[in-house]
């Protein structure tokens, strides 16, 4: 029996796509005749509705890519939406203990100091560490941290048990988290609620030799307080692999910051995502033909 027929679009997608839809039991096939669609840019809200527009036929968006606030306007409830929530977990968690073991170890000062400098760093072995977001990303850190016995506090939107946590509060305990910690890991969704989660005043909270990861969002942490909690002193490093503004300006202050380590947004590289999307789309069509639940769906009310 044929399986699924599925386009692939917009058109000029990597042929490694479509490659993925017929291992998972799927036919590639136009948009006028398909029931499906593999959206594969990241950042054409547009060209999605006007497809959908197009081809109310379609009953199922996957969506390659785990944050889709791009596409939270183009979301409806008639069909089923996937994306790519999970997928990038692995690599994303372990980039943010990297970031977070190099600033606490004091590595980009001592990277930059062109010198022979005195001792600095603090262990990560036993930090209190404040992990905000309860999703894949964070289940998979707080599984890379377990050798290092941190008391880890997860704050997500519901406190539901996370393994590897000390314990899980909801947002009205995310202060308490914060407080006195030795540093905070950003892992969760952008929506209008978490958007500048981390200000002056969480930022005050934290430990002055605090460590500050955000491979999350950029819009998460409001870039001002962070250069002015550098230059007060209050904070002791950051790791960002995302930006407010992003692309970072060359001339932006925490470029110049030595304790400031910035990657250009690489959680996940093509290298690291193309075998895991492929395997994400191949099982989802393969779901989709058999009729059972698919991985990664979207809660169209929340928008992520």
């Amino acid at each position: 029996m044929a399986g699924p027929r599925i386009c692939v679009a917009p058109r000029g997608a990597r042929s490694w796509v479509g490659e993925a839809v017929v291992a998972g039991g799927g036919q590639v096939v136009d948009p006028d005749e398909a029931e499906a669609v593999v959206w594969t840019s990241p950042t054409d809200p547009d060209g999605l509705a006007a497809l959908l527009a197009d081809h109310p036929g379609l009953r199922w968006v996957q969506l390659p890519f785990a944050g889709i606030e791009p596409y939270r306007d183009v979301l409806d409830a008639e069909r089923t939406w996937t994306c790519g929530k999970g997928v990038y977990a692995p690599p994303v968690a372990e980039l943010a203990l990297t970031l977070l073991l190099a600033g606490l170890r004091h590595v980009g000062p001592y990277a930059r100091a062109g010198r022979w400098t005195g001792p600095a760093g603090r262990n990560l072995l036993g930090a209190r560490l404040a992990v905000l977001g309860g999703g894949g990303i964070t289940e998979e850190l707080l599984r890379l941290l377990a050798p290092f016995d941190v008391d880890a506090t997860v704050v997500r939107r519901h406190p539901d048990p996370v393994a590897g946590a000390a314990r899980v509060v909801g947002p009205d305990g995310l202060h308490g988290a914060l407080a006195g910690a030795d540093g905070v890991v950003l892992a969760l969704a952008l929506t209008p609620e978490t958007r500048g989660v981390v200000g002056a005043e969480e930022l005050a909270l934290l430990a002055d030799h605090a460590c500050v990861v955000n491979v999350a969002r950029g819009g998460h942490v409001d870039t001002d307080a962070l250069v002015a909690a550098f230059a007060a002193d209050t904070i002791g490093s950051a790791g960002l692999d995302v930006t407010d503004p992003e692309p970072l300006p060359e001339d932006h202050p925490l470029w110049a910051e030595p304790r400031c380590t910035i990657t250009p947004h690489v959680g996940n590289t093509p290298d690291m995502a193309v075998p895991l999307l492929s395997a994400r789309i191949r099982e989802n069509v393969g779901r989709w033909a058999a009729g059972r639940d698919l991985l990664g769906p979207v809660d169209v009310a929340l928008g992520y």
